[in-house]
């Protein structure tokens, strides 16, 4: 008897009290990275503006340090809508979207200043929109800041003559592979999430990447991080995207809000990044890593078969890039 009528005072309760009938919605997000890197931290305060925005009717769920698999899992498992945003490289998603290998060839771009106004401007937006357009399954939201590529090895590499016989791990697009192979190397596609043990391993003879990811990915710590040579060879900004299976069931003024709150996300992340880039070379060379410059120009005149096989078919794109001031 006593249950009976806890039960039903239970529900008048709630009926009274106008509990909310729809359960709050939960927003998976994953990066490769781990929680307070640049691209994780950014998407957090998305997730905390839409939480706000809504009165709760989203949270974000942050999945960082390759919880949910490496980027060609997550961007799968974002296609199908097992996870809803996905931070991932322009590298990989070049092989879904033909035309974002423009910024995936090597020196397209005089300087990390210059591809910040590429990508706030009406190019970044062209290409977003390619994206969401195409049969990827995925809406663009924005881009990110991932600095400028360098090579790490165990010993020096300041022209292409010094990374003959090495095998340095590259992202996974036939155009990596080939850029470092016209750098002098022996350019291996390897995911992400096996490069750290192939790193302890020997498997390969190094890497490359900016300093954030060298320290946060304590690659730094393995015997192939010793010496981060300034080649310079690669400034890819990486994008963020939303599941479109998941989009598609999100009211108009939802999207408009993740819209809105993006933009300002690609915008921090930049003040974020700029910070950790500080912080992470400091820690770097305290930990004595050993920074060395290389001469760029050798490498560009090395890469260039590589910008006229893959770059003859968005020459006027490329143009545009070059004009951008």
């Amino acid at each position: 008897m006593f249950r009976r009528h806890f039960i039903g005072a239970a529900v008048a309760a709630a009926c009274f009290t106008g509990l909310p009938v729809q359960a709050q919605q939960i927003i998976k997000a994953t990066d490769v990275h781990p929680l307070g890197y640049p691209t994780v931290e950014a998407i957090v305060r998305l997730g905390n503006k839409l939480e706000k925005a809504t009165s709760g009717k989203y949270k974000l769920q942050m999945y960082p340090s390759m919880q949910l698999g490496g980027e060609k899992e997550m961007t799968e498992q974002a296609q199908v809508g097992a996870l809803q945003i996905a931070r991932i490289s322009v590298g990989p998603l070049g092989t879904i979207v033909d035309e974002m290998n423009v910024f995936n060839m090597p020196f397209v771009f005089k300087d990390e200043a210059q591809m910040r106004k590429v990508i706030d401007g009406p190019i970044g937006t062209e290409l977003l929109d390619k994206v969401s357009n195409s049969s990827a399954r995925l809406i663009a939201l924005g881009w990110m800041d991932a600095g400028t590529r360098n090579v790490y090895t165990d010993r020096p590499v300041t022209k292409p003559a010094d990374l003959k016989g090495l095998k340095i791990r590259m992202m996974g697009n036939p155009l990596f592979v080939e850029t470092m192979n016209a750098m002098g190397g022996n350019g291996i596609a390897m995911g992400f999430n096996e490069l750290h043990q192939a790193l302890n391993s020997g498997v390969v003879d190094g890497a490359e990447n900016n300093e954030p990811t060298l320290y946060a990915q304590n690659h730094y710590q393995t015997p192939k991080g010793k010496f981060y040579s300034l080649t310079g060879h690669l400034i890819i900004p990486e994008i963020f995207v939303y599941s479109k299976v998941s989009w598609d069931k999100l009211p108009k003024a939802d999207q408009d809000l993740i819209k809105k709150f993006s933009r300002e996300a690609q915008l921090e992340q930049r003040q974020l990044w700029d910070a950790y880039v500080a912080e992470a070379t400091g820690k770097l060379k305290a930990a004595g890593v050993k920074f060395v410059p290389a001469d760029k120009e050798a490498f560009y005149k090395a890469t260039q078969p590589v910008r006229d096989k893959y770059g003859a078919k968005y020459a006027s794109l490329i143009q545009r890039i070059r004009d951008t001031q």
